[in-house]
């Protein structure tokens, strides 16, 4: 699982700002020491928006936990073929197949090549159950780490196999 800490995040500070700049022709700089109404709300906006990137960034950093992967039930060239057919993950990260082509497929886990524990009919879907249409989808989260292996019951005689490592 992801996690921020306040180690890893860093808000600018604009402290070392002076108001009240001020410039002539032909003479030096001059930096007025009092900060004038503007600059301090530009200030504390430019903090404020340093705090919502990281809110932001945090966020997307705990969502990517819960993304899913989409793998493709046969190749955009016809092939009988997981896409892709080698993949790891992380545990409890949804896999989602999709029918792309060849059709009908389903999903069947190897009972004998997954981990210990694990119920195969649990994740798997049964023989006669089928995506028969373009776009069918059948998703799946895995939570113990290790192996898996998994095919098309239809097509596993094509090499329609694959193996997904959760981590």
């Amino acid at each position: 699982m992801a996690t921020v800490t306040s180690a890893a995040v860093a808000i600018p500070s604009f402290t070392g700002l002076k108001a009240g700049a001020t410039t002539r022709v032909g003479t030096a700089a001059k930096v007025g020491s009092t900060p004038t109404p503007m600059v301090a709300g530009v200030k504390a906006s430019l903090k404020e928006v340093g705090a919502a990137v990281v809110v932001t960034a945090a966020s997307a950093i705990l969502a990517s936990n819960a993304m899913a992967i989409e793998v493709l039930l046969g190749g955009d060239d016809g092939s009988l073929a997981f896409v892709p057919n080698s993949f790891s993950v992380g545990p409890g990260e949804k896999i989602i197949f999709k029918n792309n082509a060849g059709f009908p497929h389903n999903i069947v886990f190897d009972e004998d090549e997954i981990p210990s524990g694990v119920d195969a009919s649990a994740i798997s879907m049964s023989d006669e159950d089928l995506l028969n249409a373009p776009g069918e989808t059948y998703s799946v989260t895995l939570k113990e780490k290790g192996t898996y292996s998994f095919y098309c019951s239809p097509h596993q005689g094509a090499g329609m196999v694959g193996k997904v490592t959760v981590n």
